[in-house]
Order: structure tokens, then C-alpha cells, then sequence
């Protein structure tokens, strides 16, 4: 396995925390039970998204994560706050005026509920990100059984996104040195060159590397070279997010 690269490492905030000793498999199936509660949760408990995102907020605490940096990750939603910010203004049904606007009434509950919801399950995946290693993640979803195949498809994906990301500037960079500099749609077709050079490059870098795994004996299966196991103790401490949550989604269905 690979250590952490690029953006994934520039997530990873390292640390000593409760939050960051737990194993990473406790964690993925913590946040993996929290957002599904969380989407079960009926939108009009809007109380409830409420509940959650103090949950969300004592995990960052015990964790040390400043607010400035969970914020500054939550910008990856916009496109999809964009989107909800149109529903009351394109959904059909009973209409409400406010400002001298005719909105939707159940566009303004579907907007809610992306929102809510969707804001949710990113601060809970960026938590995730912020106290565990990329490798620990990989680790751990070889721990919960995940098809090893995949396991590899995205360690090798994580891996190389740089190599194909220093690839491409090393190439842009070569276009400029020729006084290329793309200003319109009359570029695109030096800009698509670019493209299948690039695919090619890859593809010839990606036979090469299985190559020289085959050589030092790569039989389709990686290694796992850590084998530690939570205790129920660190099974415990990892539903701390989860239980509580459940609890305030039944609340939510039964109020």
C-alpha cells in the first residue's frame, strides 16, 4: 500500500486524538452508519439535522480540528447547494410568497433536505478524512472485507493521480515554452492532442509498473502488512457518533 499523496494527504491532519487512534475500519463503518441515519431521517425533524451536526461538531472538537479547516473542505458542495438554491424556483406545487418571489413549497422541503443531508454526510466524510491516514483507509477497507480488486483499483488510482497530474503540468508547460497558450475554441484541437498523449503516456506507464510488480512476484493480491484488530473498547468509543444519532432519527419519526 502506498502512503498518503496529493489531496488526499492535504486532508489528513495529523494528530493524537481519541478520534485519530481509533482504527480506521471502526471509523469507516461509523460514518458509513451515521449518514445512512442520517438520510433516513424525515426532513420536516428539522430539529433532528440539528442534533447531528452538534454530534458532528463534539467529534471535531475531541479531534482538535479547528472550524476554519472543516469549513474550508465543505466548499466541495457547492455545485450541489447551487442546485438546491434552484428547486423552490423549477418544482411544481402549492406555491409561497416570500419577498416578492413565488417559490415552491415542495421545492423549498427538497432544497431542505439536500442541504441538511447532504451537508451532513460531507462533514462527516471530511472528519473521516482529517484524522485518518489514506493507507489507514485502504487498510481498513481490506479489514471490512470490500473485494480486494477494488481495494487495489483505488490504492493504484490514489497512488498514480499525481504521477498523471505532474505528467500533464510537465506538458502544459512544454506547450508554453513553444508559445502556446490556449485562448479559444480554435485551440481545442491541440488541447485534445494533449489528451490522447497523455492517455497514451499512462497506459504505457501502467504496463511498465505491472511488469515490474510480476517481476517481484505480484500474484494479483497485495500484502497486508498490518493485522491489528479493534478490541470492543474501540468498537465502542466508534459508536459514540452512531448510537446517538439512531436515536434521534426514531425520535424523529415517532414525534
Amino acid at each position: 500500500m502506498s502512503g498518503s499523496h496529493g489531496p488526499a494527504a492535504r486532508l489528513y491532519r495529523p494528530g493524537t486524538s481519541a478520534v485519530h487512534r481509533l482504527p480506521a475500519h471502526c471509523k469507516l463503518v461509523a460514518v458509513l452508519a451515521f449518514v445512512l441515519t442520517v438520510v433516513a431521517t424525515p426532513r420536516e425533524a428539522v430539529w433532528a439535522f440539528g442534533a447531528y451536526a452538534a454530534f458532528l461538531a463534539c467529534v471535531a472538537a475531541v479531534a482538535r480540528l479547528p472550524a476554519g479547516f472543516v469549513l474550508r473542505r465543505l466548499v466541495i458542495e457547492v455545485p450541489f447547494v447551487a442546485f438546491a438554491f434552484l428547486l423552490p424556483f423549477i418544482a411544481t406545487g402549492p406555491r409561497v410568497e416570500w419577498l416578492g418571489l413565488s417559490l415552491s413549497e415542495s421545492g423549498l422541503w427538497g432544497a431542505w433536505n439536500i442541504l441538511a443531508k447532504g451537508t451532513l454526510g460531507v462533514a462527516a466524510s471530511v472528519l473521516l478524512a482529517a484524522t485518518t491516514e489514506l493507507r489507514q483507509v485502504l487498510l481498513g477497507l481490506q479489514r471490512l472485507r470490500l473485494p480486494p480488486l477494488l481495494v487495489q483499483i483505488a490504492s493504484f488510482m490514489l497512488r498514480y493521480a499525481d504521477v498523471i497530474a505532474d505528467e500533464l503540468t510537465r506538458m502544459r508547460i512544454a506547450r508554453e515554452s513553444r508559445g502556446f497558450t490556449a485562448r479559444g475554441p480554435r485551440h481545442w484541437s491541440v488541447l485534445a492532442k494533449t489528451a490522447g498523449a497523455l492517455f497514451i503516456r499512462c497506459y504505457e506507464r501502467g504496463e511498465r509498473v505491472h511488469l515490474a510488480m510480476l517481476s517481484r512476484g505480484y500474484d494479483g493480491g497485495m500484502p497486508v502488512i498490518d493485522r491489528l484488530t479493534a478490541g470492543g473498547a474501540q468498537w465502542a468509543r466508534a459508536a459514540a457518533l452512531p448510537v446517538p444519532a439512531l436515536v434521534v432519527c426514531v425520535l424523529g419519526w415517532t414525534l
